[in-house]
């Protein structure tokens, strides 16, 4: 829950608080990410070429042998609102995997083994061991691994998490020679201009040395099998495509909810409201809050609002809604982090 010591100015238009890094406000209120936003005719003009272009690429795949798709599945509602996509609406072959952090809600890890029997694909799951996870964890909220450029989306801890979930998918990708990578992002969590790409070594090579550094750097080099090496970017047949189908499909989070509630899906009752997996969530969160001065979903939930996905009085909501002290304690305790720490902001740290 976003916690000021008095009220915050926000944008007029999204939920943009004054405390976002580099904002500014025109007479009006409105912050410049407001101002610059495309109009929706032409937002759903590019939207329209991309999912013609990805279908044109389904109809090349779907006639090849094996895996057509590996789905980055997290258990929670879009990644599953995908998974059902690419399998009943694309006609795909798709491999799930899911990286396991160690903090998966009960409810989200029945509800992966309910969806995939009732929806029929095949699934991985993938659990480093804890005490590398939990080191790594640590390492996010107490030192300066990540840029704040890179903490204007994620939280720390959510950004460990993506880097070894995109690790681990792009390593099985090229391993068994499967042509699209998917993820389940909401149209607010990534930009339209990366929602469909192929990628090429070149663009592997740097995105593998920006995500493992930090990680190498607080585990002194233990995350390296999560992550391709150079041997499967010499001898890849093929480098895969990035696809986030949410980004360019018509979505609607209730008409999703009630598809995937259909697959025996349940809304866990134990995660925060920006969360339909993750236990981590709550407390990767109020760190993030306490050490930069906005919650991390709030570019996120700002996107949304603009996009028409989402009134700004519910964005609103879901930033007021405190998160669990019993599961944020709980996490914690499983970290073995002492209660009398305290977040500091990171130009603060020694």
């Amino acid at each position: 829950m976003e916690q000021q010591t008095k009220p915050v100015k926000r944008c007029t238009r999204c939920i943009l608080p004054e405390t976002f890094p580099g904002i500014h406000f025109d007479e009006a209120g409105t912050c410049q990410f407001c101002r610059r936003q495309p109009g929706p005719e032409k937002r759903t003009e590019r939207k329209a070429r991309l999912r013609a272009r990805f279908e044109e690429l389904v109809e090349q795949i779907r006639p090849r042998p094996g895996y057509h798709c590996l789905m980055a599945w997290s258990g929670g509602k879009d990644s599953t609102y995908t998974l059902w996509l690419l399998k009943k609406q694309f006609g795909l072959h798709v491999l799930a995997f899911t990286f396991d952090n160690g903090f998966i809600s009960p409810t989200a890890l029945k509800n992966i083994r309910v969806v995939a029997e009732n929806l029929g694909v095949d699934y991985i799951l993938t659990k480093p061991r804890f005490d590398l996870l939990r080191q790594l964890f640590v390492a996010s909220i107490q030192s300066d691994i990540y840029p704040p450029r890179a903490l204007e989306r994620a939280s720390g801890i959510c950004n460990t998490c993506m880097a070894l979930a995109k690790g681990i998918g792009l390593r099985l990708a090229l391993e068994r020679e499967i042509p699209l990578l998917a993820y389940g992002w909401s149209p607010g969590q990534a930009p339209l201009s990366s929602a469909l790409f192929r990628t090429n070594p070149s663009m592997l090579r740097t995105f593998l040395r920006a995500a493992m550094a930090p990680l190498q750097k607080a585990t002194d080099g233990k995350v390296q099998p999560y992550f391709p090496q150079e041997r499967h970017l010499e001898t890849a047949q093929e480098m895969p495509y990035n696809v986030s189908p949410l980004g360019f499909l018509e979505y609607d989070e209730a008409s999703a909810l009630r598809r995937i509630e259909g697959l025996g899906w349940q809304r866990p009752q134990d995660t925060d409201p920006n969360s339909t997996n993750c236990l981590l969530n709550s407390f990767a969160n109020q760190v993030h809050l306490e050490q930069m001065g906005y919650h991390p979903y709030v570019m996120e939930l700002a996107s949304l609002v603009r996009e028409g996905y989402m009134s700004r009085e519910e964005a609103l909501s879901r930033l007021k809604v405190a998160a669990s002290p019993e599961v944020v304690a709980a996490v914690r305790a499983k970290l073995r982090i002492p209660h009398r720490w305290r977040q500091q902001p990171p130009g603060d740290r020694q």
